[in-house]
């Protein structure tokens, strides 16, 4: 379900940025809406800060479960003769063998097991998909596991606007974590699609930006994923007179670039 909140400052990037300091949330994880915009005043006298509400998803709460009412009384049995105690069987050793955890993998057998099983379900994915490519995997990083498709006419493993790309590095990332207590980030690209992506995301929100403050007009863009407008917002961030934020639903969320008059790069 969704719930708001109001938070104020002394421009409206100011004032969105106290309700995610709030919150604990990026950007792309709320919609906001301008409420009232900043005002200068005159030498500093009868100016007001801007206000914003800012828009969030939470899970559903869960009914109550129906454990809580009381439990019915047993039914009263009849008395019954004594019987002996039944001696239960001594745990068999291989029960208590169970009960001792698994050593820990070292790194480099960790990095070793995640190859494979990239390799593996990727190897399979492109055989179904009938696409020929070579599978790099790339060394662990904070940030995750790079790897890159690299082959003749890849054009069906990216899809339209990357969108067959996102979905195979979603299900990778599905099948290789499943059953894991530690879960790692995969990235895939191909044909070095994704940096041609965001350099030409950059160059389009750049363009839009330049257009919102000649004319003074928010523009909504195309509905994008996650990471794209991610891309976009990072782009604009210190763009000076310009404020971004995420509107709508999956899959039709999107990016608004929204004139913010007063504020500047820092």
């Amino acid at each position: 379900m969704e719930k708001w909140i109001e938070a104020t400052g002394r421009t409206e990037e100011a004032a969105v940025q106290n309700a995610l300091d709030q919150l604990g949330l990026d950007r792309d994880s709320v919609s906001v809406e301008i409420l009232e915009r900043a005002r200068s005043g005159f030498f500093g006298i009868g100016g007001s800060p801007a206000k914003v509400k800012v828009t969030y998803e939470v899970p559903d709460e869960a009914p109550q479960a129906q454990a809580e009412a009381p439990a019915p009384k047993p039914p009263v049995k009849a008395p019954v003769a004594e019987q002996p105690p039944v001696r239960q069987p001594a745990p068999a050793p291989v029960e208590a063998a169970a009960a001792v955890e698994e050593e820990p993998l070292s790194p480099e057998a960790k990095a070793a097991d995640y190859e494979t099983r990239i390799r593996a379900f990727l190897s399979g994915l492109l055989e179904q998909m009938g696409v020929q490519a070579e599978i790099t995997v790339g060394q662990r990083t904070e940030n995750g596991i790079p790897v890159t498709l690299d082959g003749p006419k890849l054009g069906a493993v990216i899809g339209h606007r990357g969108e067959t790309l996102d979905a195979i590095q979603q299900l990778t990332n599905y099948a290789v974590n499943r059953g894991r207590a530690h879960r790692v980030r995969i990235h895939i690209d191909a044909e070095n699609y994704r940096a041609k992506r965001e350099e030409s995301l950059r160059r389009l929100a750049t363009k839009v930006a330049a257009k919102v403050v000649k004319y003074r007009r928010n523009v909504t863009l195309e509905p994008m994923n996650a990471y794209e407008r991610h891309v976009i917002h990072e782009t604009l961030q210190d763009y000076p007179d310009v404020i971004t934020y995420s509107t709508g639903t999956e899959p039709n969320r999107r990016t608004v670039v929204a004139y913010s008059r007063g504020k500047h790069a820092y």
